[in-house]
């Protein structure tokens, strides 16, 4: 058993190898167990610091109002996207009556781990979260909907938790992004993505390779790079604009690393959008404070954040099904500006 999470009754069940349901009604001192089995378990639960989840007990009973304030787990507070997010799930959760609770994980796995225990203990009625980048393990979030606290995951999905979920449509966004860099000329286009495992940066590569098959245009891995950041941007632009054929294009992940793109490329002296077309992912505030203003995919957080905590309601109101994973898909659109012919 991992003791970073809350224990279940699932867990006491799989350790004493019996059903779920006899650990229930030994917890609650039921006669239809025998007396020494029911010692037994409450005697490992003790040992475990076993907490019952009194929101689950009560979100049972109709009559019970659940206690109205839904957690939230945002990666970073910086970034324009997530803060957006945040902004659209306060203003949508106060309309509603409920109130927030609001962490930030840090990109970091164990501090994940940590504020989902938090938040179990604090009995919040609902998680509404985005991954941390380095996270790999899924048991904190599974722990969670075994005790009864509905997940909403958002941005960046968990694709090993059957959990519902908000995303924007990242693959069409990309493909729009590319095909209009090719269609205003560029050959040779550059792709910055984040880590692999992450769902959002497969479908914005996938988005990104498609739109050059599309247009005839071969791949080429040699054009990719794993950076999703303007300090890694300036690190990793040099080498690939020192090529004897360089890019005439490049797509990012984000905005902040296609403004790192932008200022490499002014400071060794190319011309954008002239010589070299740039296209971000985010359409924050930033994207419009460069020289020039950055062309980029509208990722429309504001609408992510109302969905999320939408979704999170009814399934705490029983309006829809618990059980039931939501699925719902925020169309991006494609700003164009300055860094683009």
């Amino acid at each position: 058993m991992n003791d970073k999470a809350p224990l279940t009754m699932k867990d006491i069940a799989r350790e004493l190898g019996i059903s779920v349901s006899t650990v229930s009604r030994a917890l609650k001192d039921s006669s239809r167990i025998s007396a020494e089995r029911r010692a037994m378990i409450q005697q490992f639960a003790r040992e475990h610091n076993f907490t019952p989840n009194v929101l689950a007990e009560s979100l049972r009973h109709s009559k019970v109002q659940p206690i109205k304030i839904i957690g939230v787990i945002i990666p970073e507070f910086t970034h324009f996207y997530f803060s957006s997010v945040l902004a659209g799930i306060e203003e949508e959760a106060s309309a509603r009556g409920y109130r927030i609770m609001v962490a930030q994980s840090g990109e970091n796995y164990e501090r994940e781990v940590r504020i989902c225990q938090s938040f179990f203990e604090n009995k919040v009625c609902g998680i509404i979260v985005s991954q941390a980048k380095d996270t790999k393990k899924y048991d904190h979030f599974e722990r969670l909907m075994d005790a009864g606290v509905p997940l909403v995951f958002y941005d960046r999905i968990c694709t090993g938790v059957n959990a519902s979920r908000v995303v924007v449509d990242d693959y069409r966004g990309a493909f729009n992004a590319v095909t209009h860099l090719i269609e205003t000329g560029c050959k040779r286009i550059a792709f910055y993505g984040s880590a692999p495992t992450l769902e959002i940066s497969k479908n914005r590569f996938n988005g990104y390779k498609d739109a050059l098959l599309n247009h005839g245009l071969k791949y080429d891995e040699t054009m990719t790079r794993i950076c999703d950041n303007r300090a890694d941007a300036e690190a990793v632009t040099p080498e690939l604009l020192q090529q004897e054929t360089p890019p005439d294009g490049f797509f990012a992940v984000n905005d902040d690393t296609a403004i790192g793109i932008l200022y490499t490329a002014k400071r060794m002296g190319f011309r954008v959008p002239d010589d070299i077309s740039i296209c971000g992912f985010t359409n924050g505030q930033r994207a419009v404070a460069c020289d020039p203003m950055l062309t980029t995919v509208e990722q429309r957080g504001m609408k992510v954040g109302e969905e999320a905590v939408d979704i999170l309601i009814d399934q705490v109101e029983g309006i829809i099904p618990r059980e039931k994973a939501e699925r719902r898909v925020v169309r991006t659109r494609l700003v164009v500006r300055g860094t683009t012919r």
